[in-house]
């Protein structure tokens, strides 16, 4: 059986454009709003456990 987790709000610092590329995706895949694609982002890494190390192990600077 499926089950809803209850959600949260937290406050997330993001640049002019991270914000434009989560507009971007929200838009390209017909998502309900930002929070939802987030969530994708935060979701993809937890559920592939091997892909864990390739998102967050290498240290990308692209806003520095």
């Amino acid at each position: 059986m499926f089950s809803m987790s209850k959600k949260q709000s937290i406050e997330v610092e993001l640049t002019e454009k991270q914000i434009e590329y989560i507009d971007g995706i929200v838009e390209r895949f017909m998502l309900p709003d930002r929070s939802k694609a987030i969530r994708c982002l935060v979701n993809f890494p937890r559920d592939e456990k091997t892909e864990e190390e390739r998102v967050f192990g290498e240290i990308r600077c692209l806003d520095c």
